[in-house]
């Protein structure tokens, strides 16, 4: 017990101090991460939005797979993500494997499933609202696409910051892929395991503090732009 408060004491010290390792490696979380999410939102959102307002054969089905694929298994995508940008993949040539690009592709296949899902739920709601004055004034498509992304804004922040709050705690595929170097490839999820396998309390500490003052932020800011306290529902 003694050793988990000392290590903790030198955490909140370390943070303090802003030592070098430890921002670097949150700031390395970070643009990775970020990069990731904005990837993710340019396709996903679209997509959200296309789906709540076209109609086709097929579309029950894309639907119900995307959804399949929110609780897809991070190490397997990791793992695809390394076969494809093997020296043997198709993508191999690129040299992207265990560099920060591989690990922003691993987080974009993860949050673009999520980031849809959250998004369509809360677009097709809005479109059955719009549908008929959207219909009468002859809107084109991409004018019905627009016009839902923008009146759905606020929901759409919240489904890119609960993407965000999947891919700053994502671990197995970024190990796969980043392969956890350091001053490479080093986030904080993977130096949280190597530290506390190492012995190294006060940085694997440290780091989790930030991790987790990051989720309380998300969550926070999730609750204060779908402004649940308002109309009587929590």
């Amino acid at each position: 017990m003694g050793d988990v408060w000392d290590g903790m004491v030198q955490a909140v010290g370390l943070i303090l101090s802003l030592d070098a390792d430890l921002v670097e490696i949150a700031w390395r979380s970070l643009h990775v991460t970020g990069a990731a999410l904005l990837i993710a939102c340019v396709i996903a959102l679209p997509l959200a939005a296309f789906l709540s307002v076209q109609r086709f054969r097929w579309r029950r089905g894309t639907i119900a797979v995307l959804n399949a694929l929110m609780g897809l298994p991070p190490v397997v995508v990791g793992l695809v993500v390394y076969v494809l940008l093997s020296r043997s993949g198709p993508f191999g040539v690129l040299g992207l494997l265990f560099t920060p690009t591989a690990m922003i592709v691993a987080q974009v296949i993860i949050i673009v499933p999520l980031i849809a899902s959250i998004a369509h739920q809360s677009l097709r709601d809005l479109w059955a609202e719009y549908h008929d004055l959207l219909i009468s004034m002859n809107a084109t498509r991409r004018q019905r696409i627009g016009a839902l992304l923008y009146d759905g804004r606020r929901a759409l922040l919240t489904a890119a910051l609960a993407g965000f709050g999947r891919g700053i705690g994502e671990v197995g595929a970024i190990m796969v892929v980043g392969g956890n170097i350091d001053h490479a490839t080093r986030v904080m999820t993977t130096a949280i395991a190597l530290e506390t396998g190492k012995g190294n309390f006060a940085l694997a500490l440290a780091l989790g503090f930030i991790l987790i003052a990051m989720s309380i932020a998300i969550n926070i800011a999730i609750h204060a732009l779908s402004r649940t306290e308002t109309g009587g529902r929590w």
